[in-house]
């Protein structure tokens, strides 16, 4: 069944926006028409407040940590946080699931439409064979650094890969963080994903431990290993900070999407945009508040055209996944910033970090990106204020 859509604005994220702008879908929800106002009357004609824009895309998200709402608290900073996320995130299997699919159901209702999701278990494959959300399963892998533990590493999640890529269609195996991988790993890693053209994320300085393990080969990274018993006898100072020796490990001709980037730096973002052209820069503001009580320096990113997408992270770090809510958190603390661009953060780069963008991300002919209501206009200075409603 034909339906349109018209509001006070069109906001198609790739054109300019159209004032009271008209968008016709045919049956299947893709995009057929996008047009200025129609004098005619339709019947089926459905008229709207606010804006009209694509679904949401959060682009760095554990739906697996679901059940762990509330369970953490906040600002405990890095290290505490892993450690008690390592000491919690065992639970009931159907408590579990159960949270999966709450948290699914939630997300779509928000105006998601697709998600980029680190799997280190099998637990989310059920709620996403039945999910509206499209999703992209990142398989990650981590040795913590331990000579023995690469072919650990290997055996224990190339099932879980094995599993995902039997049951979802956007499937790479990605490293954790750089203070978690060794170079062996790494190589396993763009073995597992050679021949194909993928995305792979990495969670990249977050915390101030993270950049003195590789500048000074100290820190708290070091007694957070301690703590579990390892030890770090095969890692090796770097003298440079963990991006550096993240890059140098990683393929740059896939999709590199650097996460949460609190503590990184202009000239850092520089070298990586001229190690690859195919880099993006998840940010989740509302975890790296609930986690380190801090937030990355969005000028710089802005400053070098760089590729920002928005993610929501888990409920371990967050009050809730809401792509809406990030760009609120964004604005409040970046009032300078305009709220189109945020809105491309929040749409079209993160369609095009996963790979999406040819369906997701923008009110383009062709595309099946979803349609979502901002009670906002362009020129409204109420953002704070936004609620989103999910039309299709």
């Amino acid at each position: 069944m034909i339906r349109q859509y018209t509001a006070d604005y069109i906001l198609p994220i790739s054109e300019n926006p159209i004032k009271n702008g008209v968008i016709t879908l045919d049956e299947n929800d893709r995009i057929v028409e996008i047009s200025g106002p129609k004098s005619t009357k339709s019947e089926k004609l459905i008229k709207l407040k606010g804006s009209i824009i694509p679904g949401f895309i959060n682009a760095h998200c554990h739906l697996e940590l679901s059940h762990l709402k509330g369970k953490i608290p906040t600002g405990t900073q890095l290290i505490p946080f892993i450690t008690t996320v390592v000491q919690k995130r065992g639970s009931n299997k159907l408590q579990i699931a159960k949270a999966i699919g709450q948290s699914d159901d939630a997300m779509w209702k928000n105006g998601i439409q697709a998600v980029g999701d680190i799997c280190n278990t099998t637990d989310t494959l059920t709620t996403k064979s039945n999910s509206k959300i499209q999703y992209y399963n990142f398989v990650e892998l981590f040795d913590l650094w331990q000579n023995d533990g690469t072919q650990n590493a290997i055996d224990q999640y190339s099932k879980v890969l094995t599993s995902f890529q039997k049951n979802q269609k956007n499937v790479s195996a990605v490293p954790h963080a750089p203070y978690s991988v060794t170079p062996e790993l790494f190589e396993a890693i763009r073995l597992l994903n050679q021949g194909k053209y993928v995305s792979v994320s990495i969670h990249n300085q977050e915390t101030k431990p993270e950049n003195e393990m590789f500048q000074e080969g100290n820190g708290h990274f070091y007694q957070f290993y301690k703590s579990f018993g390892l030890n770090l006898d095969h890692f090796y100072k770097t003298e440079t900070s963990s991006i550096y020796y993240a890059m140098d490990q990683m393929d740059p001709t896939q999709r590199s999407i650097f996460v949460h980037n609190t503590l990184t730096k202009l000239e850092e973002i520089q070298s990586a945009i001229q190690w690859s052209d195919e880099v993006y820069w998840a940010t989740c503001p509302n975890a790296n508040l609930y986690i380190e009580n801090t937030l990355p320096f969005y000028k710089s990113f802005i400053e070098t055209d760089a590729n920002v997408c928005i993610g929501t992270d888990s409920l371990s770090s967050n009050w809730q996944l809401s792509i809406l809510e990030e760009m609120k958190t964004i604005k409040k603390y970046n009032s300078w910033m305009p709220i189109e661009t945020i809105l491309k953060w929040a749409t079209l780069n993160g369609a095009k970090a996963l790979g999406f963008d040819k369906q997701l991300g923008s009110l383009e002919l062709g595309k099946t990106p979803g349609l979502v209501q901002l009670n906002w206009v362009p020129g409204s200075k109420s953002f704070h204020k936004t609620k989103a409603t999910r039309l299709v």
